[in-house]
């Protein structure tokens, strides 16, 4: 489940004579007055260690995204296996060329006045990259290998009450650990939970509904509790806020109450309708009130079987997913719930239903966020197991650390309606030798122990492998990353009776940037480091996005894909692994800044059934190809549709079943370049004109436009407004080459954040106030104080007309 939020009680029941007011459980999320510092300071835990010259900061924090970018950071000499290399190179980007590796240390200082003797005190960490050693008051209190993990310690014992304590924490990232960017510091939460005696344990309570009719669901609420003499009041809530059920237990099956509550007339989540309930969990000694949990919670029904392939609430439907990485661009790893509703907001008006967390715990305010906005969830686990991938990844920590990793995982997110499988895994080394096969059993039969509801699958890439080793055969989902020609026979031998494409395309493209002539290719490298958004060049490995659109729309027990990836993210820049400078990936159906690549319109044609999609590319400013062959596409929802050039047909297309690319994309493969007007004409399936669109050259670079994604913001310290700035000419026509230098200034009750265009191979900070536009667009983040107030953003560029944009903030309620 998510971190249960809490609250006192304000109100009665009228079944239960008279409440005591007693002390419930607090909450402290430690934001504010953090103290940070990049050393090895061995003392610096101390109470007494002075701390006055280190760095003020606020947490989330990610320490390593403030750069600068170097190619020998974390210079890897490696053969990527998964990229099929057999030698070792030099590897530059691969883990975003960001200061990460390192160690360092943390101090806060807090009170926690509601405690009283013989209560409890749990420090949470959601996320700490990496190897956290954790002290309170000069004491160590724990420590813990994982940095993608949620962990939490007892510190009851080290604690003062109603005095200053100390909380120090050490982090460690070495070299050689990951395989791309994984961020630096205390980049998610950390909080300190007070708490009775005689109280809901942490991530105690659990919620499936296993009975499910139009009139009416069985709830069933495991809670495990602590104390003698105690009983549980559980109210299930709707989404008004009005109470439907209400069920009472003096019963406990040692430390655990086990409850089934009716909920008449079920509305049931799905991405189409995400409808979510609430249980207040209230823990009583008679009639005083020791603990007050709430969760969240959907109802819903998964099944998966050979002849139905996956269905959510009764009804057979296919994954249209991506995978995604941690990291939120400029933001580096630090979690950002405004970020992240961004990111999904851009995913759904694609048509994406589905997210696959690559390749790690989820944020707490991700899954949160896919509750709400409606987004199945593939939450994975690892990228490594007891075989190595990086010298200093995982395998470093399996034996010791896995099924505690696992478990934590399980019961903090298992309440989560957007959970619909597990994952152990992603192209594990150990998928050879029978050894693997008795590793995948083993970490699967503990998801299995910690939830029964949801299947596990893991995503190979060895695939004959597993086929003839039996791995592929004992997961309740075989997943398979690419390895499409391997597809019929995968299904033929193993016997689930279905396959899952979780990890697809690996298409790579930079926004705006158009290659010629234009053919498909694989590992195509350009003297710029820039990959055609053509939409045509793959990895060795992998293949274009319709090759999977066929797989998906012809085969039935293709339950839906995963694809790789929905944003770029730092490090992995494949194929240019070996280029400097070449620093975050090109996988992306987004770039890094969150702008939608030609891409997004090829999956939206496809995904968004509700709404028409109409895309021309390439742009049409091709100065100096006048004459020569510039080949149009176009990504449209609709079936046909004809080109005009400067007024001339240039004759209709119509999708067909000869290849792949044509059965999804128009394309015009002819053209000559004149500049001018570029139209599209679609038309609907009676053969009348439906919808148009038109591109025109653009002239020289004139002024600035700003579009924000909202303009209305929480007075919160750390919401954010996410600006588009482009560059148009005095037509107002996009200048789609532009690649001015602007700078950027914040006035009022806002800040400046940072900024990011996209490109992959630009070396200029993220936070600094200034950036070259690429391919005529850039981002800037502006964030608010948390006083409420107007803030202003203004733009400006030599030679350019400058913009200004107005913004407010308000006091969340």
């Amino acid at each position: 489940m998510v971190l249960n939020r809490f609250r006192p009680l304000f109100f009665l029941f009228l079944c239960i004579p008279a409440i005591v007011l007693g002390q419930v459980r607090s909450v402290l999320t430690l934001k504010k007055n953090w103290k940070f510092h990049n050393g090895q300071d061995s003392m610096a835990y101390k109470m007494a260690f002075d701390d006055s010259k280190w760095q003020s900061v606020t947490i989330p924090h990610d320490w390593a995204i403030y750069g600068p970018f170097d190619k020998e950071i974390d210079k890897q000499v490696v053969a990527i296996e998964q990229n099929n290399e057999t030698v070792a190179t030099e590897k530059t980007g691969r883990t975003g060329a960001l200061p990460y590796v390192g160690q360092g240390w943390y101090r806060n200082k807090f009170r926690i006045p509601q405690y009283k003797k013989g209560q409890k005190v749990i420090l949470l960490f959601e996320g700490a990259m990496s190897e956290p050693k954790v002290y309170v008051n000069g004491n160590k209190v724990g420590e813990w290998g994982y940095g993608y993990s949620y962990f939490h310690f007892d510190i009851t014992e080290k604690v003062l009450a109603d005095k200053l304590n100390t909380i120090a924490v050490q982090l460690t990232n070495v070299e050689s650990s990951s395989r791309w960017y994984p961020g630096a510091g205390l980049y998610r939460n950390v909080r300190v939970i007070v708490k009775n005696n005689e109280s809901i344990d942490l991530w105690g309570t659990y919620i499936t509904t296993p009975f499910i009719s139009p009139e009416m669901a069985k709830v069933n609420i495991k809670t495990k509790a602590s104390g003698d003499g105690v009983h549980l009041v559980t109210r299930i809530i709707d989404a008004a806020g009005d109470t439907l059920s209400t069920d009472i237990t003096h019963l406990k099956f040692g430390n655990e109450f086990d409850q089934n509550i009716a909920v008449p007339d079920p509305k049931l989540w799905s991405p189409e309708s995400p409808y979510l309930y609430t249980a207040v969990s209230q823990l009583f000694v008679g009639d005083e009130l020791k603990d007050e949990v709430t969760t969240r919670f959907g109802i819903r029904d998964i099944k998966y079987n050979s002849k139905t392939g996956f269905s959510l609430n009764g009804k057979t439907r296919k994954f249209k997913g991506v995978c995604l990485h941690h990291d939120l661009g400029p933001l580096g790893a630090a979690v950002n719930r405004s970020a992240l509703k961004r990111q999904l907001r851009i995913l759904k008006d694609m048509g994406c239903d589905a997210i696959r967390s690559s390749h790690n715990m989820p944020s707490l305010e991700q899954l949160e966020l896919c509750d709400e906005m409606g987004f199945m969830f593939l939450a994975e686990s690892f990228d490594e197991w007891a075989k190595p991938k990086v010298e200093n990844g995982y395998n470093r920590f399996f034996e010791e650390y896995a099924e505690k990793d696992i478990v934590n995982l399980v019961r903090a997110t298992r309440n989560h309606p957007s959970i619909v499988m597990w994952s152990t895994g992603n192209e594990v080394p150990d998928q050879y030798g029978l050894i693997g096969v008795k590793r995948a059993k083993w970490i699967q039969d503990i998801f299995h122990r910690e939830d029964p509801t949801r299947p596990v699958t893991v995503g190979m890439d060895q695939v004959q492998n597993s086929m003839e080793s039996g791995f592929g055969a004992i997961l309740d989902i075989p997943g398979l990353n690419y390895r499409l020609p391997l597809y019929e026979e995968a299904y033929e031998k193993f016997p689930q009776g279905f396959i899952l494409g979780s990890e697809t395309a690996s298409t790579v493209s930079s926004r705006g940037i158009y290659k010629f002539p234009v053919v498909e290719a694989k590992m195509k490298q350009y003297k710029d480091y820039q990959s055609s958004s053509y939409d045509l060049e793959t990895c060795s490995w992998s293949n274009i996005p319709d090759d999977d659109f066929v797989w998906q729309d012809d085969k039935s027990w293709v339950i839906g894909e995963f694809v790789w990836t929905g944003f770029d993210y730092l490090g992995e820049p494949t194929p240019y692994d070996e280029k400097w400078p070449s620093r975050s990936s090109y996988f992306g159906i987004n770039d890094l800044a969150g702008l939608p690549k030609d891409r997004y319109y090829l999956y939206r044609s496809r995904w968004n059934t509700e709404e028409e999609t109409l895309h021309i590319l390439p742009h049409w400013n091709w100065e100096g190809r006048e004459g020569e062959n510039t080949p149009v596409f176009v990504y449209t929802s609709y079936d046909s549709a004809e080109l005009f050039i400067n007024g001339k047909s240039m004759g209709v297309r119509k999708k067909h079943s000869g290849t792949a690319k044509n059965r999804y994309r128009l394309m015009w493969m002819d053209v000559q370049y004149e500049p001018g007007s570029l139209k599209v004409v679609a038309f609907d399936g009676q053969g009348k004109v439906a919808a148009e669109k038109e591109m025109v050259t653009a002239g020289k670079p004139y002024r600035i436009i700003l579009d924000p994604d909202r303009t209305e913001l929480n007075a919160d310290g750390e919401d954010l407004a996410f600006v588009t700035v482009s560059v148009v000419d005095k037509h107002g026509i996009l200048c789609p080459t532009a690649t001015n230098q602007l700078k950027f200034k914040v006035k009022g009750e806002g800040k400046y954040r940072a900024a990011c265009n996209g490109d992959p191979t630009s070396l200029e900070m993220f936070h600094h106030p200034t950036m070259k536009l690429f391919s005529g667009k850039l981002v800037v983040l502006v964030t608010t104080t948390e006083k409420a107030g107007s803030i202003e953003l203004s733009v400006t560029g030599k030679g350019l007309k400058s913009a200004k944009i107005g913004l407010s903030s308000k006091k969340p309620l």
